[in-house]
């Protein structure tokens, strides 16, 4: 299923392909794009169009290198709350979409209730982070954090980079 609810069992080859080819070069032209997939131009650019009216595709960014801006330092940390009735979580994931730090937000079905990505410039940013904005956000009752060594896989990058 796509974010939408709509079945992958309704993208055809073309579509699949598409996609598979914007997923490495999101800037590449539709002429070449309608090549690489062996569609006209119009029609290309018609599947294109509905892959974005559809939600299929959310949208086009750059991929930024972090490390390029200083910021290398990555933690998860999971996040314990004292109250998950709805309105705390609510709470929680309001606050949490402010903080420019925690890259994603996850609930999670464990013996903790949210894990978080938090990319800083190092650890004492991190600590700082930790300390004032997210043991402060609603219904924080515990946290626990694990630093990265090293990013082994990067979805974005290998997006980026192929």
């Amino acid at each position: 299923m796509t974010g939408n609810g709509q079945s992958n069992r309704q993208l055809d080859a073309f579509d699949q392909k598409i996609l598979a080819i914007l997923a490495q070069d999101g800037r590449i032209a539709v002429t070449e794009l309608a090549e690489r997939v062996g569609l006209s131009r119009t029609p290309c650019q018609q599947r294109l169009n509905r892959l974005v009216a559809t939600g299929v595709i959310l949208g086009f960014r750059a991929v930024i290198d972090p490390g390029t801006l200083g910021l290398d330092h990555i933690a998860y940390t999971e996040v314990k709350l004292s109250d998950t009735r709805e309105a705390a979580l609510q709470d929680f994931n309001r606050a949490v979409r402010a903080i420019d730090e925690v890259e994603e937000c996850h609930m999670i079905a464990s013996s903790f209730d949210y894990l978080l990505k938090v990319r800083t410039a190092n650890i004492a940013r991190f600590r700082a982070v930790l300390g004032e904005k997210i043991s402060r956000l609603p219904h924080v009752s515990s946290t626990s954090t694990f630093v990265v060594m090293e990013a082994v896989k990067d979805r974005d990058a290998r997006a980026a980079w192929g």
